[in-house]
């Protein structure tokens, strides 16, 4: 693994930790692009001259494709956000990068319902894979957009709260330990 920018390591929250850091591996270029795979996103950093820099972070939940190809001298990496936006990054170490794509294909597997779609290719020379989220991320992601305490709630079935508290469970926005409390007094209701 690459050592970590402290760029990236401003950006990293409490209890985030860095899995895998891939360095951009042209040396023609001024200063280099990374590649960052945490345990909750993918943080791709652009250095620039003069202690300027970009940082683009896509958490997971919202990580539509991961495409990895790998060929004679580096690999490539391209990330498409639920939003749209693409991160590309070529000319990386083919080794580190590899270890990067599974990573990112567990925590996406970890999150998801379903498993996720691989595509896997493997040539003479190299290798390509593009891991696609499970489409049903995108609607449990969306849907989970309000506490299960609000006003609106308490009319509804407790079977449907239920329901929404454990999206709320798996999304990470509650803890095990509230919703084992929040359950239990749903349950006394039906």
């Amino acid at each position: 693994m690459s050592e970590v920018p402290q760029e990236v390591l401003e950006v990293i929250d409490p209890g985030e930790e860095v899995l895998y850091c891939v360095k951009k591996k042209l040396k023609t270029e001024l200063k280099p692009k990374f590649l960052a795979v945490t345990n909750r996103r993918v943080i791709y950093l652009d250095q620039k001259l003069l202690g300027r820099y970009d940082i683009q972070a896509v958490p997971y939940e919202k990580l539509e494709v991961a495409y990895y190809r790998k060929g004679k001298i580096g690999a490539e990496f391209i990330l498409n956000s639920e939003e749209g936006d693409e991160i590309k990054l070529s000319w990386m170490d083919k080794s580190e990068a590899q270890d990067a794509i599974v990573a990112i294909r567990d925590a996406l597997n970890a999150i998801a319902v379903e498993p996720v779609t691989i595509k896997k290719k493997k040539g003479l020379i190299g290798e390509e894979w593009e891991i696609r989220k499970p489409k049903e991320l995108v609607t449990k992601s969306v849907q989970v957009t309000t506490p299960v305490t609000t006003s609106a709630s308490v009319s509804e079935d407790p079977i449907e709260q239920l329901k929404k508290l454990k999206e709320l469970l798996d999304a990470g926005i509650i803890t095990a330990e509230e919703y084992e409390a929040k359950k239990q007094k749903l349950l006394e209701k039906i």
